[in-house]
């Protein structure tokens, strides 16, 4: 009976094998009915009629040999075609279910040829027996095979996607700025996954608005594309314009969804956003682009935008792995990109806030000359509390300042404009300049309770200057910040005789913030034409550069003369900083000017009242030297009033002084601490007007005190000022 099975299924192979085509063809058919997943990719079409049409050729081999399977192997069409499966992220199991259809397709027929060359119902099932063992024997070797081939292939597909999120991870969101970060995943997407790939963001996103009102054109903005081809032919769109989605179109369903896509693009179906556009419809039929993926930019659950990824060089079509792929990439991106919006729109907002803090423009004084500049650091934490500011002071002087406030972002430049509103207020009253540091120390530590923060949390650094036209005395007082750099005026020696930049011999008292330690003032003279150079630390310090290497190169700078100061300005900065700081610099420059004798007079004064009417000449005769005999009424009554205030309240010393500059400023200096106050004076008093008629009279007037007293001024504008 053996013998006759063994006749039988050879004689079968004989019949069949001139029929290899016809039998291909219908178990083709079927296994498309049967798992059309398979067939889904148009590159495959050719790999699986060979992987079927060899083995067909191998089961006849294997009847004709009474089924030897031992030695037989998968054939190659076969192990190619799971492996191209594979690489096209197809299932094991649609592999699988495709060996079960054809492997009882192929039964069916050759038990159906079988039946035909005999009626012996004992060979018949003879021959079922052998049919059905011999091609499970072929069947599950053959399948070892091309599965170990399958998961080969698929292996190396997953480490290459772990390769590329790994690249992914280390090229994206290197900086926080939204268009190099969107750069960053076009080229990415085009070294890894595609031929062509754009980056859109909603236009109203970037400006930190909401999205678009459902019945407009949805607005995007191009940040970024990259293609294989040089200069991006393939683009309708150029990087930062505007372009519009209609609402319900592909793209703004997919955005608003957050559902990736993937299109087929034929010229029988090309999907009707692109072929409404003559330039896409351009682009698809030059450069045969035939699929894309559509994948939006999701961040913190809102929509960002929407990344496009085509392929035309490369002729294999986006598969499922290479949708997930790019959606990972995608979304890795995305929050990058989100980093960078949130960081750039915190920035932008610190940054006004800053410069809406800081003097405008320095105010011009003929005192003083100054030039100041502010740069923002270049570090992801955002901008600082660095600040600077020139404040007028009565008698002619002028305070500089420069702070620095610890920390970085919006708190920081809050915390700035807060201290310099403290700095401006606690100027108006004329402290010293260590009292002046004091009650700063005690705001400090004020909003370090109020806030309930640490005093790392809120410190600063404040160096406070003022300068005296008149006696040329420079006074400061240093709260932990570095000192300013003098230099003297220069010589007429020759360039090899310019003076070099100094530091004074001043203590340097603790930061702002940490309380119950003094600060100290330090006085010494700044000539005429002498500049003062003050700065934060972020000039002189980087992280590759020491302090004492910046102090170096700043002297260097600062010992070139120049009457420009904003061009010294332009240098310092060029010479110290060549790239964006990683700290907030500020700087400001300042050459002062001396009030000659043709500008200040002084009047020793004994304490009797007698001499009023002496200083009210003294003050007459010097306004007429001056030209300014249209002030002589008010002077008079300004003069007389704080003269006399000062002999009846005072004590001696008793000194007039009057200065002209942009105002006619006159003061009254005595060595009492007792202030005097403007109050209102009942109908039959006395006296109690003489401080009313002066606030009348003055555009502005006060009292400052000094180691030995205090001063009562008042000012006139000049005739003709404004």
């Amino acid at each position: 009976m053996r013998i006759d099975v063994d006749a039988l299924l050879r004689e079968v192979a004989l019949r069949l094998r001139p029929r290899i085509g016809e039998l291909v063809d219908l178990l083709v058919s079927r296994m498309r009915e049967e798992v059309p997943s398979v067939w889904a990719y148009d590159d495959l079409a050719d790999p699986a009629m060979q992987s079927v049409s060899q083995h067909v050729d191998t089961l006849l081999y294997l009847l004709e040999r009474e089924f030897d399977t031992f030695s037989v192997q998968a054939p190659p069409a076969a192990v190619s075609f799971a492996t191209r499966l594979a690489e096209h992220g197809g299932q094991i199991t649609e592999l699988l279910h495709a060996y079960r259809i054809g492997h009882a397709a192929i039964l069916d027929l050759i038990r159906e040829e079988a039946a035909h060359l005999t009626t012996d119902p004992e060979l018949r099932d003879a021959v079922a027996d052998a049919l059905i063992e011999g091609t499970f024997d072929y069947i599950d070797h053959t399948s070892e095979q091309v599965v170990t081939a399958y998961q080969h292939a698929r292996d190396i597909r997953l480490q290459r996607r772990l390769i590329v999120v790994n690249e992914a991870s280390c090229r994206i969101g290197t900086s926080l700025d939204i268009a190099r970060t969107a750069q960053e995943l076009a080229e990415v997407g085009t070294e890894y996954l595609a031929d062509f790939v754009t980056v859109d963001l909603l236009d109203a996103t970037l400006r930190e608005e909401g999205p678009a009102p459902a019945q407009d054109i949805l607005v995007l903005r191009r940040i970024a594309q990259h293609s294989v081809l040089d200069g991006c032919p393939e683009s309708a769109v150029p990087t930062d314009r505007t372009h519009g989605f209609a609402p319900g179109s592909e793209p703004a369903s997919a955005l608003f969804t957050g559902h990736p896509l993937r299109h087929r693009i034929t010229p029988a179906d090309t999907p009707a956003w692109l072929a409404g556009s003559e330039a896409h419809r351009h682009a698809i039929g030059a450069f045969g682009i035939h699929t894309m993926l559509l994948i939006p930019f999701w961040a913190r659950g809102r929509p960002l935008g929407i990344a496009q990824f085509f392929r035309h060089r490369d002729a294999t079509p986006f598969d499922d792995d290479d949708l997930l792929l790019a959606q990972e990439v995608t979304s890795r991106a995305a929050i990058y990109i989100d980093n960078a919006r949130r960081y750039t729109y915190e920035r932008a907002t610190a940054l006004a806030l800053q410069r809406s803090l800081l003097p405008s423009n320095v105010p011009r004084h003929a005192t003083v000359e100054t030039a100041a500049r502010y740069l923002p650091s270049g570090a992801r934490a955002g901008v600082g509390g660095d600040w600077y500011d020139v404040i007028p002071l009565s008698g002619a002087r002028i305070a500089l300042v420069i702070g620095d406030v610890v920390g970085r972002g919006l708190y920081a430049s809050a915390t700035m404009g807060r201290l310099r509103t403290a700095v401006r207020t606690l100027a108006d009253i004329d402290l010293m300049p260590d009292e002046l540091l004091t009650h700063l120390d005690d705001v400090v530590i004020r909003l370090q309770r109020e806030e309930g923060r640490d005093q790392d949390e809120i410190s600063a650094t404040c160096l406070y200057a003022v300068y005296d036209p008149v006696s040329q005395i420079c006074s400061l007082a240093s709260a932990g910040h570095v000192l300013p750099a003098v230099v003297p005026p220069p010589t007429d020696g020759g360039p090899a005789a310019n003076p070099q930049a100094s530091f004074p011999d001043a203590p340097i008292g603790p930061p702002l913030g940490l309380g119950g330690l003094p600060f100290e003032t330090a006085r010494f003279e700044l000539p005429e034409g002498s500049l003062l150079a003050l700065f934060t630390d972020g000039l002189i310090e980087s992280s590759t550069r020491d302090p004492d290497s910046g102090l170096a190169t700043l002297r260097d700078v600062l010992a070139q003369t120049d009457p420009s100061l904003e061009d010294t300005c332009d240098r310092l900065l060029d010479e110290l900083l060549p790239s964006r700081p990683a700290d907030d610099v500020a700087l400001l420059l300042a050459r002062p000017h001396a009030l000659d004798a043709n500008h200040v007079t002084t009047l020793e004064l004994p304490s009797d009242p007698s001499m009023v009417s002496h200083a009210r000449a003294y003050a007459t005769d010097h306004l007429a030297a001056w030209k300014l005999d249209d002030l002589a009424f008010s002077t008079e009554l300004i003069v007389s009033e704080l003269v006399t205030n000062a002999i009846r309240y005072g004590k001696e010393p008793l000194c007039l002084r009057m200065i002209l500059q942009s105002t006619l400023t006159c003061e009254v200096a005595d060595a009492s601490s007792t202030s005097p106050r403007l109050r209102r004076a009942r109908t039959f008093d006395e006296d109690g007007r003489g401080l009313l008629l002066v606030a009348q009279l003055a555009k502005n007037w006060g009292t400052r005190y000094t180691r030995d007293g205090k001063v009562i001024w008042a000012e006139q504008s000049l005739p003709g000022s404004p």
